[in-house]
């Protein structure tokens, strides 16, 4: 018995309803994937900080240069990752942004099919809300990154000063404010910068 051949607009339904739940799926999983970055970033600045605080620091047996170069090394290198991590949250603030967009096209697409579905989305192309938007989720996560950041790019400058033996306390805790407003104001900079730059790259993008 030869099968039942699908029509091609039950076809059509079908493909849409397929794409709309893929696209969905891919909006939610990179909200998952931003919390997940997120936290990965608080549970290793947390660890070293609690390391640090375990260490017989002040044991005068204990080669205090040494240990403050070393320190400042790890403090420099939790900086770079929270460059990464802020990346990671613009990259998936953007990749969420163009799953919503690709769900407004396909209700675009439904509307103009049945003009009555207008009233059913509150979310369209012309009322979603902007990819840089600074009371998001997103970019209160990239806060706290930043501001971790910002602290450890100033304590990595205060133990470098001390690691090489640079004993100034108002010149030590003057470079190091100065360095964690520097650390945190760059991860801000750093987040913008992407987002701005994705859209750029989607304006400019050739037309095939």
């Amino acid at each position: 018995m030869p099968a039942k051949k699908t029509s091609s607009p039950e076809l059509s339904n079908e493909i849409l309803v397929a794409e709309y739940e893929y696209i969905a799926n891919s909006a939610s999983q990179a909200n998952e994937d931003r919390a997940r970055v997120a936290s990965f970033y608080l549970v290793a600045v947390g660890s070293l900080v609690a390391a640090l605080f375990s260490t017989q620091i002040f044991d005068t047996s204990t080669n205090f240069a040494t240990l403050s170069i070393l320190f400042s090394g790890l403090f420099f290198v939790l900086t770079l990752l929270g460059g990464l991590t802020v990346i990671q949250l613009a990259r998936l603030r953007a990749a969420w942004y163009e799953s919503i967009q690709a769900l407004n096209q396909i209700k675009e697409y439904a509307i103009n099919k049945d003009n009555e579905l207008a009233d059913a989305f509150l979310w369209r192309n012309k009322s979603m809300p902007p990819l840089y938007k600074v009371n998001s989720v997103s970019y209160q996560q990239t806060l706290e990154v930043a501001i971790l950041s910002g602290l450890t790019f100033g304590a990595a400058i205060y133990f470098f000063q001390i690691g090489v033996g640079y004993y100034c306390t108002s010149c030590n805790w003057a470079y190091t404010i100065s360095g964690a407003l520097l650390g945190f104001i760059s991860q801000l900079y750093i987040y913008k910068r992407f987002l701005l730059h994705n859209v750029k790259e989607k304006h400019h993008a050739p037309q095939l």
